[in-house]
């Protein structure tokens, strides 16, 4: 008797075990976090070159940039795709005309569901921070964005969700959307299939913990990619988040005043202009109000990051 208790006790707890496991599947919560949103330092991250793809005017001027490498291609599983590292950038081309990005790319962001630009026919213009870490603007630019009804994406890394909980919540009340920067910063396409799953994946299970909902934002760390990474973090039901507009403006170092920063994003506005400012930057946080002004006076509205899912995502 006591057998057949024990035996029907194991049997319910391993049909509860497989419904839960199946229910956090359907909420893109499987996998672990690897522990990293609660224990990875800071200090253990590089963000000393944010963007390593072109930024410039037409020219190779701002950032060093190599040809793309399959560095990573030959040592990993690259799951039938290809794994040829790509850097996203784009050669900016002034006001009112569209930068100009590496042939072919567009091609294949839309092919696997991501985007780095707006409808170009309407004079829209969507505003996305990167997070990586804290620098102390955070709270500036969030009350400017209040004052001004302005929405943003925010991009987050583990340790930010992890050290500053107040500041998300916080764009998370004020109806930004939170979007996902991985875990600990990799450059995705050096990943195994796995790894790079659970880099998204477990912040994403941290961040639902939290706030009861989830990202569907992705943007690459450092904006490296490869085929093989926009597959599949398309299958984790993610849009990639990419820009028509960044400039080096994360170096903490490097503090040109708020007129160099305003100069920087007018005079690069473009209908559609998915815009990429780094919130550790002081430049950025004194500039934006008068950017948000600014664009306002040259008929450009802030749009809805939601609107950039491509239809044909899934």
């Amino acid at each position: 008797m006591k057998k057949g208790v024990i035996a029907i006790s194991i049997a319910a707890v391993l049909l509860l075990t497989i419904s839960f496991l199946a229910g956090r599947g359907e909420e893109k919560l499987e996998l672990p976090d690897m522990g990293g949103v609660y224990s990875v330092s800071l200090d253990n991250l590089d963000f000393s070159m944010e963007v390593t793809g072109m930024l410039s005017d037409g020219l190779i001027d701002e950032v060093p940039y190599e040809e793309y490498e399959d560095v990573f291609a030959e040592v990993l599983p690259v799951s039938g795709y290809n794994n040829k590292v790509l850097r996203w950038g784009i050669a900016r081309r002034g006001y009112d005309k569209i930068p100009d990005a590496d042939p072919g790319t567009p091609e294949l962001l839309s092919k696997y569901g991501a985007a780095y630009l707006g409808d170009t026919s309407q004079k829209v213009i969507y505003l996305t921070f990167d997070e990586g870490y804290e620098n102390g603007y955070t709270p500036k630019i969030l009350d400017v964005l209040r004052d001004n009804n302005v929405k943003a994406v925010f991009f987050i890394t583990g340790p930010y969700l992890n050290e500053h909980q107040d500041l998300v919540r916080r764009m998370v009340e004020e109806g930004h959307v939170v979007g996902n920067h991985t875990i600990h910063h990799p450059s995705l396409p050096s990943l195994q299939d796995k790894e790079l799953e659970e880099e998204i994946l477990g912040l994403d299970r941290a961040f639902h913990e939290k706030f009861g909902i989830n990202m569907k934002f992705l943007r690459p760390p450092k904006g490296e990619y490869s085929e093989r990474t926009l597959a599949i973090t398309q299958k984790l039901g993610y849009t990639n988040l990419f820009w028509s507009f960044a400039y080096d403006d994360w170096h903490r170092d490097k503090i040109r005043g708020p007129q160099y920063a305003y100069n920087k994003v007018m005079d690069n506005l473009h209908n559609g202009a998915v815009l990429l400012l780094h919130a550790v930057s002081k430049d950025n946080a004194d500039a934006l109000d008068m950017i948000i002004k600014g664009a306002r006076e040259k008929g450009f509205e802030f749009g809805d990051v939601n609107d950039l899912v491509p239809n044909n995502s899934n």
